[in-house]
């Protein structure tokens, strides 16, 4: 967070150091996903055009690393379909990796493992209720009467968790 002011404020001196710190890590984010070179190389110097770009923008609660992947995974998304389109209207009918499946693929996957980092990163208590609740499929008596609270209890935990979840979300999607 200690360079995301400085970067807000125009320094070109903060960009470049964390273009020089994360460059090679959003690279690998990149390439461990679609397995090209080539999207990664594009994929990373637009996600450093985007963060300068929009740097007014930056949220100064974030770090400037969860920042940089929620870019890099969109301007992926965003160059793979491009790529999907591309094919289709120039009539390529060869197998290529830049499909809706694997775009699909892609967002499921990192929404799946974000969603759950989060849901681990719970306090105790509203994550027992919430995985109780969301994956083991039981009501809000059934949990109340479990841990000996009342169901206003239980739909509290629940509440928090989902707005928890959903704030996360939003700030990913930026």
């Amino acid at each position: 967070m200690e360079h995301i002011q400085p970067i807000k404020s125009s320094s070109q001196k903060s960009f470049n150091l964390v273009y020089e710190k994360y460059h090679r890590q959003i690279y690998g984010f990149v390439i461990k996903r679609t397995q090209s070179d080539y999207i990664a190389e594009e994929v990373t110097q637009l996600t450093f055009i985007k963060l300068w770009n929009q740097r007014e923008k930056l949220d100064e609660q974030l770090s400037i690393l969860l920042q940089l992947f929620g870019m890099a995974r969109q301007v992926m998304i965003d160059l793979l379909r491009k790529e999907a389109t591309r094919f289709k209207y120039e009539g390529q009918t060869a197998v290529t990796p830049f499909t809706d499946s694997l775009i699909r693929a892609i967002e499921n996957k990192d929404l799946l493992r974000m969603m759950e980092k989060d849901i681990q990163n719970m306090p105790t208590m509203r994550r027992k209720v919430f995985e109780l609740s969301r994956k083991e499929g039981l009501s809000h008596k059934e949990i109340a009467a479990q841990f000996s609270i009342s169901t206003k209890t239980v739909e509290q935990h629940i509440s928090k968790a989902l707005l928890q979840l959903k704030q996360h979300l939003y700030s990913i999607m930026l």
